[in-house]
């Protein structure tokens, strides 16, 4: 502010310098305008000067100059320097980032707010085929055309992974995750999860494996079990009580052989064949009676039909997978508690609510609910005959129906167990007679 103050005054002394002289030669105007002439040109040249220095060398030192100039000058050179700095330490970072993307296992794809690409690493290039001289600039899914990856991409809910096969090889299983960033950009990272994949594949063929060969022997001891059940009152009363928990216990190995063998056709089988528009009010009221003869009288269980669109799936699926959600809410509350089967609407389609007014179940549980054999209360979930499965089993169900559950519940709040399906699985009535029809 003081540099151009002092600028003012001499501009003003100038003009006065001028019209004096002038003045004196009969011409005051002429004398004004030479005095201006003159601090324009000079202010011309220093203009002049700093389109030089800018063009030619702005890393060098700037102009000689003072006053009003001197500081543009000062500060130009300043800025300049550090601008200069900031644009060397933004460089080195993006040179460490992509130093350190390039020796990343996994593929690093950054992608620019229309999906093309921008930058990969070297695992880029060699688990999805990309090629810098031709792939810059395309658009991901040209690229990466498999549907369920173009759905996936389009859907902009990024969750949870994508598994797929890589592009350029069938062999290599691949797990993509898509993150959002800046403005509407996209990563996808993509990692190869073949060993994993390979290993999942002989553990649930395992599974499947022996639970097949443990069926017979024990249909074959259950047989003879219930023979010699009608002999009991001729056995002495010990012999007799452990036959009694022997039935008990090849009974629930039944149980468990079989659910272990619907998981593992759950996974195998993409299933798909068998989805039909389902009746909802016959599909609740039957498993509503199945968990009232479980419960007897200890619990109440009542349904509630609040919409009127059909769901298009597996009517064994869906059965299963409500009457285990039923059933444990009939196992897990205490006596006098109420359960409710809840078909209604959901802001994304519609959903399936089995809810309970019992001791609830606390949060820290709750993300691990659908985990195989996971129990909250070990002793307790022996006693009532459950065998660990029957959440993963509701999970596995609802992954093959585009589903997803939601588990609401606290400490004495009771439970609420929320299937939702989206608004593509759902027929109007109408319409679902007129398919049936058809089919």
């Amino acid at each position: 502010m003081r540099l151009w103050s002092h600028e003012l005054w001499r501009l003003g002394l100038l003009a006065i310098a001028g019209t004096l002289v002038g003045w004196l030669f009969s011409a005051p105007g002429l004398g004004l305008a030479l005095g201006l002439a003159l601090r324009l040109a000079y202010h011309l040249r220093q203009l002049h000067a700093l389109r030089r220095w800018l063009t030619r060398n702005p890393h060098s030192e700037p102009p000689a100059a003072t006053g009003l100039w001197g500081e543009l000058f000062d500060r130009l050179y300043r800025y300049q320097k550090g601008q200069r700095q900031t644009q060397q330490r933004l460089q080195t970072t993006l040179k460490r980032i992509q130093e350190s993307s390039e020796a990343m296992r996994d593929s690093v794809v950054m992608l620019d707010q229309h999906g093309d690409l921008e930058w990969w690493n070297s695992a880029a290039e060699r688990m999805l085929g990309l090629e810098a001289a031709h792939d810059r600039g395309q658009h991901i899914t040209n690229l990466i055309r498999d549907p369920r990856f173009v759905t996936y991409f389009n859907a902009r809910d990024y969750r949870e992974p994508l598994t797929l096969s890589s592009p350029v090889n069938e062999r290599m299983v691949l797990q993509f995750q898509i993150t959002l960033y800046g403005d509407d950009e996209r990563l996808v990272m993509a990692r190869d999860i073949t060993r994993l994949h390979r290993l999942e594949e002989m553990r649930r063929d395992f599974v499947a494996n022996v639970s097949h060969e443990l069926r017979t022997p024990l249909t074959v001891l259950a047989g003879y079990l219930e023979t010699y059940a009608t002999y009991a009152e001729q056995l002495p009363p010990r012999l007799a009580q452990g036959l009694t928990r022997m039935q008990e216990q090849t009974s629930r190995m039944q149980n468990l052989v079989n659910d272990l063998l619907l998981l593992s056709r759950l996974e195998i089988d993409r299933g798909g064949e068998d989805h039909l528009p389902l009746a909802m009010d016959a599909l609740l009221e039957e498993v509503r009676r199945d968990a009232q003869a479980l419960a007897a009288s200890r619990q109440q269980v009542r349904v509630e039909l609040e919409e009127a669109r059909r769901l298009v799936g597996s009517d064994t699926e869906i059965h299963s997978a409500l009457s285990n959600l039923a059933f444990n809410a009939v196992r897990y509350t205490p006596e006098g508690s109420q359960v409710v089967l809840r078909w209604k609407a959901h802001p994304k389609g519609a959903c399936l609510e089995v809810q309970d007014n019992g001791e609830g179940i606390d949060s820290v549980h709750i993300p691990r609910l659908t985990e195989r054999f996971y129990r909250v209360d070990k002793g307790r979930s022996s006693e009532t005959g459950g065998t660990g499965l029957g959440l993963a089993i509701v999970k596995h169900v609802l992954l093959r129906h585009d589903a997803y559950l939601e588990i609401e519940s606290r400490p004495g709040q009771g439970a609420l167990f929320r299937c939702v399906f989206p608004a593509e699985r759902l027929v109007a009535a109408e319409a679902a007679a007129d398919r049936m029809t058809g089919a």
